[in-house]
């Protein structure tokens, strides 16, 4: 079973970092910010399977981020940290599409059930694409290749798999250089060069033969980054 993640906006520190190291103990990747506006971009742009979310943070409130989180995922489960004076944020919280909440201050126990209930009732991720179809061949990520119609064989590596699966996973719409340098490089992607996607998508194109000049699997959006351009087989 794929490992799920979990992404953690909290601006206490130490009960950040107490929340951080339970839940990597536990089995969970762990994603993590101590402030609302780098927080609500982790939470809008970032692959994860839910979210823990203060009520009270710098720079845009744990409301605010809810309220951007449904709109572009109406779905993601998400968990409420609030402290006990602060009712009316829950309740806020809840009617915009919280799963449920946590009263600061938690035990670890409590944390862990919670989150393991709200995952086992939310509705499961998309399962990880096997392969698509390409002009003139597949894809075949168990195999980590490209298989031609001729019967030629092309290695893939696993950065430019991975690369390949997220534009899969996510066909039908236009994927910027910076979502993917986030999901796929797992790297923050304010201040890098974009360069980097630029250069694997050209290596991968020759790899699929896919005409850079007029390319049919890799598509550039102009101005955005990256679509596949073909459905998934």
């Amino acid at each position: 079973m794929p490992v799920q993640t979990i992404l953690t906006v909290e601006d206490d520190a130490p009960i950040r970092r107490g929340v951080v190291d339970a839940l990597k103990y536990a089995g969970y990747r762990v994603l993590e910010s101590g402030h609302g506006e780098e927080g609500c971009r982790m939470a809008v742009r970032q692959e994860f399977d839910l979210l823990l979310l203060d009520m009270v943070l710098p720079g845009k409130t744990g409301l605010e981020i809810l309220r951007e989180v449904r709109n572009v995922r109406p779905t993601l489960p998400v968990i409420i940290l609030s402290a006990r004076g602060e009712e009316n944020d829950r309740v806020a919280g809840l009617r915009l599409g919280a799963d449920d909440y946590v009263v600061k201050p938690f035990s670890v126990n409590e944390l862990l059930a919670r989150v393991d209930a709200v995952l086992r009732r939310s509705p499961s991720r998309p399962t990880d694409v096997e392969c698509f179809d390409i002009p003139d061949g597949r894809v075949d990520f168990a195999r980590s290749e490209v298989q031609f119609a001729s019967g030629e064989r092309v290695e893939l590596s696993e950065r430019e798999l991975e690369l390949l699966r997220y534009l899969a996973k996510h066909a039908g719409r236009s994927v910027t250089r910076q979502e993917l340098l986030e999901n796929v490089w797992q790297i923050d992607a304010r201040g890098v060069s974009t360069r980097t996607v630029d250069m694997h998508v050209a290596r991968l194109r020759e790899k699929l033969r896919d005409d850079s000049d007029e390319p049919r699997v890799l598509l550039t959006v102009r101005g955005r980054g990256y679509m596949l351009g073909l459905a998934n087989g």
